[in-house]
């Protein structure tokens, strides 16, 4: 477990943090923002855990925890020689994601639009989290074109925004309350008057 005594240490007072290997790079890594965009995708699920309950909370209760690990996976490089074996997400964590989200989709009709974020508290937030979501994504998807990248972890952060959409739409009532898109509903011309 990990034990934190003191917050601040000023060493990244200079524009630099250390990895999990002990490295330093510039806070402005690509490996720094990819799990920089983590970290922010789960403060987003915590928000959206507000306005959930029940079995979607557990659910989103479990993704928290596993974005932390995500985090963990990615602060270390896979290239990191060590004798001490390094959290990385498992195979299992994507499998239980995709369970869920059938279990979930089941309850649901097919949808004949696209869906706006809205409709509940729960929905608009968890909408929020799926864009953060896949803007890590794309940066862990950058990371992997120059370092490598764990195919469970890129296999897991692509699941997720799948997850929380489809969770959204659970939380919108099974989709009895999803705003839809309407294309061009407001391309027409005001009336003069």
């Amino acid at each position: 477990m990990v034990r934190l005594t003191r917050i601040y240490t000023k060493t990244g007072d200079k524009g630099e943090t250390s990895l999990g290997d002990g490295s330093r790079v510039a806070k402005n890594a690509l490996r720094v923002e990819a799990f920089g965009a983590v970290d922010e995708a789960n403060a987003a699920v915590g928000l959206a855990r507000l306005h959930a309950k029940g079995d979607l909370d557990a659910m989103l209760a479990r993704i928290q925890n596993d974005l932390f690990d995500l985090g963990a996976d990615l602060c270390v490089p896979e290239t990191t020689k060590s004798k001490r074996s390094r959290l990385r997400i498992a195979e299992a964590q994507v499998v239980r994601l995709e369970g869920e989200i059938d279990q979930m989709n089941a309850e649901l009709k097919p949808l004949d639009s696209f869906v706006l974020p809205g409709g509940s508290a729960a929905a608009a937030h968890l909408h929020l989290a799926r864009a953060i979501v896949r803007r890590a994504e794309r940066l862990m998807v950058a990371l992997a074109q120059g370092e490598k990248v764990g195919e469970a972890a890129l296999r897991y952060i692509n699941r997720l925004s799948d997850h929380l959409f489809v969770a959204s739409r659970f939380a919108n009532a099974k989709g009895a309350k999803d705003v839809l898109w309407v294309p061009g509903a407001n391309r027409k011309e005001a009336s003069s008057g």
